[in-house]
């Protein structure tokens, strides 16, 4: 089995929940499995230090979760249309994995969940997509042949799935939305499948 890394940061409870259903469309290819990973929040304070566990929900994520991976799936809640800054804190430490081409050619996606319709959704998932092009990974979206793209009235953008909070509450995903998280995963582990099998 190849593990297809879905790396985010929650704080509401939504991007852990797009989180999960991304998880479960990468386990429907064959050879494949998600390996479901957090990043420690960031404080101002120097002198608390969290615990090397988290206390509830998915392990922190380590480089040798990155350097294992098959492909990488990021998810963060929408910060003023950017990635929240514990997830780029800990995309802003695998400078040792770029130089080494680690993640070179192993494919990639992005979700994301804002709390209103406009929140910043598609400005996040392109803010989550830069450090990924530098990484030289391949970049996996949501085609319109995805029947959920244009049927939602919550998340789901072209760029990745994501969730709209306002329209049915924090971790609360619409069909919708969920159908679009397995698709991203689904099309994910395809790729990587794919980019591993001998030519």
């Amino acid at each position: 089995m190849s593990d297809i890394l879905i790396l985010y940061y929650s704080r509401q409870g939504s991007t852990a929940a797009l989180a999960r259903q991304v998880c479960r469309g990468v386990e429907m290819v064959p050879g494949m499995q998600a390996r479901l990973r957090t990043v420690p929040a960031v404080t101002a304070t120097t002198e608390r230090l969290d615990p090397p566990v988290p206390t509830a929900g998915a392990p922190y994520a380590t480089h040798e979760d990155l350097r294992d991976c098959a492909g990488l799936i990021l998810g963060s809640p929408t910060r003023f249309g950017n990635m929240a800054a514990p997830l780029k804190f800990f995309l802003d430490g695998t400078s040792t994995l770029w130089l080494s081409g680690t993640l070179a050619g192993k494919p990639a996606g992005v979700f994301t969940s804002t709390q209103t319709l406009h929140g910043g959704q598609e400005s996040t998932l392109l803010s989550m997509m830069i450090p990924l092009l530098h990484h030289g990974m391949y970049l996996v979206g949501l085609p319109f042949s995805e029947r959920g793209l244009t049927d939602t009235r919550g998340g789901g953008t072209p760029y990745g799935a994501s969730h709209v909070a306002s329209v049915s509450g924090h971790g609360e995903l619409s069909e919708m939305e969920r159908e679009l998280a397995r698709a991203l995963g689904q099309r994910v582990a395809a790729l990587a499948a794919r980019l591993q099998s001998p030519a």
